[in-house]
């Protein structure tokens, strides 16, 4: 699959007449869909402990080359590319979606015992792990990696990444929790049982200030952004050191590592369980 995909997204304009090339991307989106393949997967011998399948992301950019307009749905009306329509579920598949305008589009997997409260977006080449619970207002960006038991709240946002391909895509990391109004962009990847307090938001440019091991996180060259296991993650600012801004008495933006996750902090989301 792999070979076939690289060789119709090399042809650019003409695999979209193709229908050897169209042959090709259902079958990677079967697969993406199954969760046979991902476009980021855990790989021990890799930097930030994860390989970016490339390939894959082609695969999807493939998909929006060779798709046409098509009108959808008959209570709903919508219209896009015919290569990704909207997923069809059914109650065999163990996944809890609340009527209300949700949509989890072609290409995305969901395992089962996830729940999704509308309204929601889950978009093409996202992985979403077991028990995993997408809150109204959320969005699962493309190529997103989402872990077990991952509670994304309120309004969150976890961006997507799909271009450069071999760029790494967001990933949360088995048992976070990203609170209301959060942002999670630009290839970020937060590590098992973290904590991100509503209004964080994380981003490439943006470091993270360590007050507990007296360090400052960033991201460096290939490497993301890299918030560690366990970390309990809040709003915060830091002052304006010179210029009219020091003058003024402004201060920017930064998230700041309050601590790391203790009985309180598991105390506080024992609420988790109880939703699912």
């Amino acid at each position: 699959m792999r070979t076939r995909i690289e060789q119709h997204f090399a042809a650019g304009a003409a695999a979209v007449s193709d229908a050897a090339a169209m042959a090709a991307f259902e079958e990677l989106r079967d697969a993406l869909e199954m969760g046979a393949v991902r476009s980021a997967e855990p790989d021990a011998s890799a930097p930030t402990g994860w390989r970016v399948n490339a390939w894959v992301k082609q695969g999807i950019l493939l998909g929006f080359r060779i798709g046409h307009l098509e009108a959808w749905g008959h209570e709903l009306s919508f219209v896009d590319k015919h290569t990704f329509p909207a997923r069809k579920f059914s109650a065999e598949e163990g996944i809890r979606i609340v009527a209300g305008g949700s949509s989890v589009r072609r290409g995305a997997y969901l395992a089962k015992s996830v729940i999704c409260v509308p309204p929601m977006y889950v978009n093409v080449g996202a992985y979403v792990d077991e028990s995993t619970l997408v809150d109204s207002h959320a969005l699962v960006g493309s190529c997103a990696q989402i872990g077990k038991r991952v509670h994304l709240s309120a309004a969150a946002q976890v961006g997507g990444v799909l271009e450069p391909v071999n760029a790494s895509p967001v990933i949360l990391e088995d048992d976070v929790l990203v609170g209301g109004n959060c942002g999670v962009y630009e290839g970020t990847i937060v590590r098992k049982r973290a904590v991100l307090a509503a209004g964080t938001v994380l981003t490439r440019g943006t470091p993270v200030y360590d007050v507990v091991n007296g360090v400052v996180l960033r991201a460096e060259g290939e490497m993301p952004l890299v918030i560690p296991e366990g970390a309990v993650v809040v709003p915060g600012a830091r002052a304006v050191t010179k210029g009219k801004g020091q003058e003024w008495g402004l201060s920017v933006y930064t998230p700041v590592i309050a601590k790391y996750r203790d009985e309180k902090t598991e105390l506080s989301l024992a609420l988790e369980d109880l939703l699912r």
